[in-house]
């Protein structure tokens, strides 16, 4: 352990935190006694809560592994298409501001949602825009006819 660095927090605020594109949740790896544990951290719920149950001390040979954050798509009548991070709790009416709104054309009517099911499946949903946006959904808004 080099210089005080020596917990989660330490090693994550080290290495200058979790980029944009990284997840909320890290999967920290210890070895203790020759047996390998792995367990998830919650990093949003370490900084602002304080909560430091999971702010163990790590040794050598321990691991911080930091996922994509979950992301999802839209395309359609919106100023900006593409894809974007989920943020926690995120709605239907947040993910098309973050896609800048409807054009000119677009309508939040009718709105498709496509979803994959637990089967692996995609299914199209029409969602209502307080329905929460989970990993991977697909938004697309549709034209106004009138």
């Amino acid at each position: 352990v080099v210089g005080g660095v020596r917990t989660v927090s330490d090693f994550l605020s080290v290495a200058g935190g979790i980029t944009p594109t990284g997840s909320d949740t890290v999967t920290v790896t210890t070895v203790r006694d020759g047996k390998i544990n792995r367990f998830d951290v919650d990093v949003d719920s370490l900084f602002r809560t304080g909560d430091n149950s999971a702010n163990i001390e790590l040794t050598s040979g321990d691991s911080i592994y930091v996922a994509n954050a979950p992301m999802f798509y839209i395309y359609g009548e919106v100023q900006r298409p593409g894809s974007y991070r989920i943020v926690r709790g995120m709605t239907v009416m947040q993910a098309l501001a973050q896609g800048g709104g409807t054009t000119l054309r677009g309508t939040q009517r009718n709105i498709k949602l496509n979803r994959r099911n637990d089967k692996g499946e995609t299914i199209l949903v029409k969602p209502a825009l307080t329905d929460p946006v989970l990993q991977d959904d697909v938004i697309y808004i549709q034209e106004s006819l009138f």
